[in-house]
């Protein structure tokens, strides 16, 4: 039997389908359709080396999901999610959809810099007839301002409402040189009172032996790259909340964070190399 991953999506135009692209090996990892043999390719050698690349992207996604949709059980209708990649398996827009129905008033802004991200994008709210409630900002979320003055951003969430903002799995590409504490201050000051930051974060956490040895030569791999990844402990995660309530569990592992399933063995050796947690602004 054929694996539907091995098959090829429509491409959009201008996106070169002969080199790997970041966010198509993300959509790989996490069985979305939206890749291409050569994404696919350079994904396995990735597993290879780290078996836990794999679970560890799916709980990072199942964690999102949950937290869309507690935002949107709490009243929530407006999400900006950076660092989106391809809004493919399971992203925000989808849970929406599952979530509400079909006249909601829901609007979704995806941030990413890779144009072929973008592209991809939107080509997938096009033939989704998606794009009068959700659409994508070219931009690089360590500059918060153009992210936030975006035409598209302007158009389609409104700053005076509550605003889920997510940051899934991105906040290792930010590095100590690109002021991260500063950085989660700008969105931070720019929502609403009553508004969610929902973080997940790469992190050697509590992890040890082979599966910790497997994490830094992932780390190592992408220090050689112009998306070097930096790890965060625990401790270094909670200040980027700020004054904000941590929502219960807290700051915990991936699948720590309201589950809805129980993790399988492999699933439970990635849990220690994640942490995550959502937070509201006080004053609602």
């Amino acid at each position: 039997m054929t694996d539907q991953r091995d098959s090829a999506p429509r491409a959009p135009e201008g996106v070169d389908t002969e080199k790997p692209s970041a966010a198509r090996i993300y959509d790989w990892y996490l069985g979305g359709t939206q890749n291409w043999a050569v994404d696919r390719e350079f994904g396995r050698r990735m597993e290879q080396q780290w078996p836990l690349v794999r679970p560890g992207s799916k709980q990072n996604r199942e964690f999102m999901n949950r937290a869309v949709r507690a935002a949107l059980r709490a009243g929530i209708r407006q999400f900006i999610d950076l660092g989106s990649g391809v809004p493919t398996a399971g992203n925000v827009h989808e849970v929406v959809e599952a979530e509400l129905p079909e006249d909601h008033d829901a609007k979704v802004v995806y941030v990413d810099y890779e144009p072929v991200a973008v592209a991809h994008a939107t080509l997938i709210l096009e033939e989704e007839m998606a794009t009068d409630w959700a659409g994508i900002v070219q931009a690089d979320m360590r500059d918060a301002k153009a992210v936030l003055r975006a035409a598209e951003t302007k158009r389609l969430v409104d700053f005076s409402q509550p605003v889920c903002l997510i940051m899934a799995a991105v906040l290792h590409f930010v590095g100590p040189d690109d002021d991260p504490d500063g950085l989660l201050a700008t969105y931070r000051n720019a929502l609403a009172p009553g508004s969610w930051l929902a973080i997940s974060q790469m992190s050697e956490g509590d992890g040890s032996g082979a599966t910790l040895d497997g994490l830094r030569w992932f780390v190592e791999q992408y220090r050689k790259t112009s998306n070097p990844v930096w790890l965060r402990d625990r401790e270094e995660i909670e200040p980027l909340f700020g004054d904000w309530a941590l929502l219960e569990p807290g700051i915990v592992h991936l699948p720590d964070w309201r589950p809805d399933r129980k993790i399988n063995a492999l699933e439970a050796e990635a849990r220690p190399y994640a942490w995550c947690a959502v937070a509201e602004k006080p004053g609602a």
